[in-house]
């Protein structure tokens, strides 16, 4: 008999920081600089040169800390983490480890037919390595890359790693709780958290195991996805291979992957290490780290109310899905306000999240009442006027109401004689509708829209050609 096999996946997620300095030292931290020209002789890790810590940075985990729900430690220590590696200068990395600044937290992830919750096991602080570019290769990847290219700016940025329980068992699971934490982290303020630019990165372990069984078999680490989709996607490739592998007899290697999503392939990397492996010791050079009460309650203080709760409650009103798209592209609030000045629930839901982001107007310049006007007149003015309406809707004193005065003509006496020239010019392609090419009546439609300039309605039209055209 076959076996039911599940998915068992834990993230490993990667926040840079966006503060205006590096982790250890007053380097800019910077994206888009220069090659090497944002570097010093502690981030280069020179003999002598000694780690400062990055207040901001401490504060910004321990309030990302509070967010996921975290126990906030009295007291972290920074380690050393010791391996050999083009991006790390000084062979060894500063990370926290035994004692880091957060654990115990979780998230609760609306899914269609639960809540699922994911446990954050810690969220810890370190300095980035540096970044490695692979030359000469088809794919931009270490495998088939001619030589490397390091470059120095990024190491030493503050980066903050949140790792999850192993409690998410699917990899629409993982995407819905990868979208909400960087909408956390973006609301927070703390990081762009945009993994085009490397500003958030995810590594997913993958194991699978018979449905029903609570055992944890080894696991595999998937690395080098950038984008969500993809992370679904290698988590998927992963499972099956892991699957094939155990049904066939054979024994799952603990290894790390790249995936490619191009082919959908999985390239192994390396046996994973294990933390015995990077002979872990407390950094001398620094003190712990001992938030203050007053730190603590002060940071508390400045939290909002999370997205994931955000989203259970819109998909009450609209659906998860909606819930989910508006939370996460930071348009619910725009929403709400949309709604308040008179809008219909479903109909700004598809406006805000379909017409505007489609224009790539950025939310928080839009007046939500001129755009529950438009909201409400998108049946009754022409389509092309409604567009450039909503491409225009973010301007400086934007108003829907030049717009409004464009009424679609759906009277059937103005179109009538329209419609009647245009199917007296066309026989032949009235002819091949009726003999079952349905597919003409959008070129009727289209040929009334043209002769109105766009100002018709087209469902009007639709319906006013199909009668005469079969009447």
């Amino acid at each position: 008999m076959s076996m039911t096999w599940e998915t068992v996946v834990g993230l490993e997620i990667h926040v840079q920081l966006k503060t205006r300095t590096k982790m250890f030292c007053r380097c800019a931290a910077r994206y888009g600089a220069g090659e090497n020209t944002q570097t010093c002789p502690v981030c280069l890790g020179f003999p002598g040169a000694l780690p400062v810590m990055n207040r901001t940075a401490i504060e910004w985990t321990v309030k990302l800390g509070l967010a996921l729900g975290c126990e906030i430690a009295p007291r972290a220590v920074f380690a050393r983490k010791n391996y050999f590696y083009p991006d790390l200068p000084k062979g060894y990395q500063i990370s926290q480890y035994d004692m880091p600044s957060c654990e115990n937290g979780n998230m609760i992830v609306p899914m269609p037919e639960r809540e699922l919750t994911v446990g954050i096991v810690r969220a810890h602080l370190e300095e980035d390595a540096a970044k490695t570019v692979h030359m000469g290769g088809h794919s931009g990847r270490i495998g088939g890359a001619e030589y490397s290219l390091v470059d120095y700016n990024r190491g030493g940025t503050p980066l903050l790693e949140i790792v999850t329980a192993p409690d998410i068992h699917s990899s629409e699971e993982a995407k819905r709780f990868l979208l909400l934490l960087r909408q956390t982290v973006v609301e927070l303020g703390i990081s762009d958290a945009e993994m085009e630019k490397g500003t958030l990165r995810v590594d997913a372990n993958v194991s699978v195991r018979p449905e029903g069984s609570d055992e944890l078999r080894t696991r595999c680490e998937i690395k080098n996805m950038n984008s969500f989709n993809y992370i679904a996607r290698g988590i998927e490739a992963e499972a099956a291979r892991q699957i094939a592998i155990w049904e066939a007899g054979g024994e799952v290697k603990q290894e790390t992957f790249d995936f490619d999503a191009g082919s959908g392939t999985l390239t192994p990397r390396r046996s994973k290490e294990e933390a015995d492996d990077y002979r872990y010791f407390p950094e001398p050079d620094l003190v712990p780290v001992e938030p203050s009460t007053e730190m603590i309650d002060r940071l508390r203080a400045e939290l909002s109310e999370p997205p994931a709760v955000r989203v259970a409650r819109l998909g009450q009103e609209l659906d998860l899905e909606r819930a989910l798209v508006l939370v996460t592209g930071g348009l619910d609030g725009l929403y709400a306000a949309t709604v308040a000045a008179g809008a219909e629930r479903m109909a700004a839901s598809n406006v805000i999240a379909n017409n505007l982001v489609g224009a790539g107007v950025d939310p928080a310049t839009v007046d939500p009442v001129e755009l529950a006007k438009l909201v409400a007149a998108r049946e009754r003015i022409p389509r092309a006027a409604f567009d450039e309406a909503i491409g225009k809707s973010g301007d400086a004193g934007f108003s829907a109401d030049p717009f409004l005065a464009q009424e679609v003509v759906s009277d059937a006496s103005e179109l009538d004689p329209v419609i009647d020239a245009i199917i007296a010019a066309n026989p032949g392609q009235v002819a091949a509708f009726r003999g079952g090419k349905d597919g003409l009546l959008g070129f009727f439609v289209g040929q009334v829209m043209k002769e109105t300039g766009g100002q018709a309605d087209p469902r009007a039209v639709s319906e006013l050609v199909r009668g005469k055209l079969l009447g």
